[in-house]
């Protein structure tokens, strides 16, 4: 079977016609070299308006990357027309197989792009005999198009997190939409700013932001200050992730305080490797650390009862009701306050300024949570990972917008 029938069955381009096929020999290797000509009677079309519109004149002869074959290079050879338009003057042509002043086929940015989410970039581009630039366009084109034609109809339940994309502080703010049956990411931005949340509701639209009806998000203020101003519509619930992480924090700065004032009071380092078995829930101790624990609970430390008053906390998040549930809060928080160990304190100051968001979890009927929304940071962690991290954050937003988008890919006659 010839190769100009294989292309006429999986990329017939209408108005075109392939013509002479050749294997050509270059240094680097053979290429399959195939030209394209016209149809016989058929007009230019306009790249600006994609009107019909009279030839002005022919220009030299471009070449276009298509998809390899045998691990061949595959070209195609036409000689681009310009057109005389009314509307938009002297014109380069619009040809089906590629956009605008782009070098290489559609069908060849949507193959790379389709291996980009398998693969790192610079191994597809390895795998392939191209550059990481290369496959760096295909994957923006594949992004750019995807985010014009996605659909954000029935987003009622969006998820709002920070992530650090390399050392220092450094962050990119990113929006989950995280309803049963469609979670994806929506949006991501730079910095984690009230600006840069700003920028997500502009994005969205003021009549799609107001059906917006849950939230769930942390305790950082910008994000709490512009969801209150930004989605009046939506139920803010803080995760109970955050909060769990933040009484550990205490816990472990209480361990901290403890093991430095008995090694100053000479005792012996009864805290010593300890800090997992505060930390972790009963159940996910393992032998040694249940052993270890064990022994701990049989000292009067202040360690030892932050770690008892977390335990009790998680009787919290069992309640139905939003009133049992806001009766215990106000009980804890006030045995913490005459506790005397400082870092839960602070906890509890915590817990008692946000009290009304953190009842919002049972007012949701516990519905909305950062499951959701860690495990998609967890995903964005493996996809930093698979490039060994990304000097640009918009090279990230990007990528992050490839495998976690969800977007609608650009329409293809055939599927390699």
């Amino acid at each position: 079977m010839l190769i100009r029938t294989l292309l006429n069955h999986v990329e017939k381009q209408k108005s075109f016609v392939y013509d002479k096929v050749r294997i050509q020999e270059y240094d680097e290797g053979p290429k399959i070299e195939v030209e394209i000509r016209p149809r016989e009677n058929s007009r230019a079309r306009c790249s600006g308006c994609g009107a019909v519109c009279p030839g002005y004149d022919t220009l030299g002869v471009r070449r276009f990357e298509y998809v390899p074959l045998w691990a061949i290079p595959v070209f195609f050879l036409y000689a681009m027309r310009r057109v005389n338009c009314a509307d938009c003057g002297v014109k380069v042509e619009e040809v089906p197989w590629a956009t605008g002043k782009h070098h290489h086929t559609r069908a060849y940015s949507r193959f790379l792009a389709k291996w980009a989410q398998r693969l790192s970039w610079s191994e597809a581009a390895l795998v392939f005999g191209t550059t990481w630039n290369r496959v760096y366009d295909a994957v923006r084109w594949v992004v750019s198009y995807g985010r014009e034609h996605q659909d954000l109809s029935g987003v009622t339940a969006i998820g709002v997190d920070e992530i650090s994309y390399k050392k220092g502080q450094n962050y990119l703010t990113v929006v989950y939409q995280i309803n049963q049956g469609s979670r994806r990411l929506l949006w991501a931005g730079i910095d984690r700013t009230e600006k840069t949340l700003k920028g997500f509701f502009s994005w969205l639209g003021k009549e799609r932001s107001d059906r917006v009806e849950y939230v769930c998000s942390d305790m950082w203020k910008p994000y709490l200050n512009v969801i209150r101003d930004m989605a009046k519509n939506a139920l803010n619930v803080l995760d109970r992730y955050h909060i769990m992480a933040n009484m550990n924090k205490a816990i472990d700065e209480t361990r901290r305080k403890e093991v430095q004032r008995l090694k100053e009071q000479g005792y012996e380092p009864v805290l010593t490797k300890s800090r997992w078995c505060l930390l972790k829930r009963c159940h996910n101790l393992t032998s040694k650390q249940t052993a270890r624990l064990k022994e701990l609970l049989a000292y009067n430390l202040r360690t030892v009862k932050a770690y008892v008053m977390k335990e009790d906390f998680h009787r919290f998040w069992e309640y139905i009701y939003p009133r049992n549930a806001e009766k215990f809060l106000d009980d804890w928080c006030q045995r913490a306050m005459y506790s005397r160990i400082e870092p839960m304190k602070d906890v509890a100051r915590s817990l008692r300024r946000h009290k009304e968001l953190i009842l919002n979890y049972f007012r949701a009927r516990k519905e909305i949570n950062a499951g959701v929304v860690e495990g998609f940071n967890n995903k964005i962690k493996t996809t930093t990972k698979k490039s060994y991290g990304f000097r640009v954050p918009e090279v990230l937003i990007i990528a992050l917008y490839h495998d976690l988008g969800a977007l609608p890919w650009p329409p293809a006659t055939h599927e390699f």
